[in-house]
């Protein structure tokens, strides 16, 4: 068997409106379909399945202190949106980790209102030489 893409990701929520207007106005995804306990959203070629779970354990706000090696979430986005989302993110109250470089490209952990862990990655953009 071989895979061919990730068709989604979900996630625990406690509170689906609020988790929808996270994911909607910080990563600027588009519902697709409501239903009682779940919201499916979509931005770019990704799609991601909220759903609802008053009884869920709260998450530890630390983690996003020290990302690497945590089970999370990232997302491509173009280098100056990954260059911007510091800004972004402190203006929100968004809790996130600065940038980490790897060599190519940087990676920016976040976290949801919900504690879900989630990452922005950008590469560098190709210097052309003359």
């Amino acid at each position: 068997m071989r895979i061919k893409r990730l068709d989604h990701f979900g996630v625990d929520v406690v509170d689906l409106e609020r988790a929808e207007r996270f994911y909607a106005e910080v990563l600027g995804m588009t519902v697709q379909m409501r239903l009682a306990d779940q919201v499916l959203l979509r931005g770019g070629d990704t799609s991601c399945a909220l759903f609802l779970r008053p009884d869920r354990a709260p998450a530890d706000p630390e983690q996003v202190k020290n990302p690497l090696g945590k089970s999370h979430h990232a997302f491509e986005v173009a280098w100056d949106e990954l260059k911007a989302a510091p800004t972004f993110f402190a203006e929100r109250g968004v809790p996130y980790h600065a940038p980490i470089d790897w060599g190519d490209h940087d990676c920016l952990y976040f976290m949801d209102p919900d504690g879900n862990l989630l990452e922005l990655v950008g590469y560098r953009p190709k210097v052309e030489r003359t």
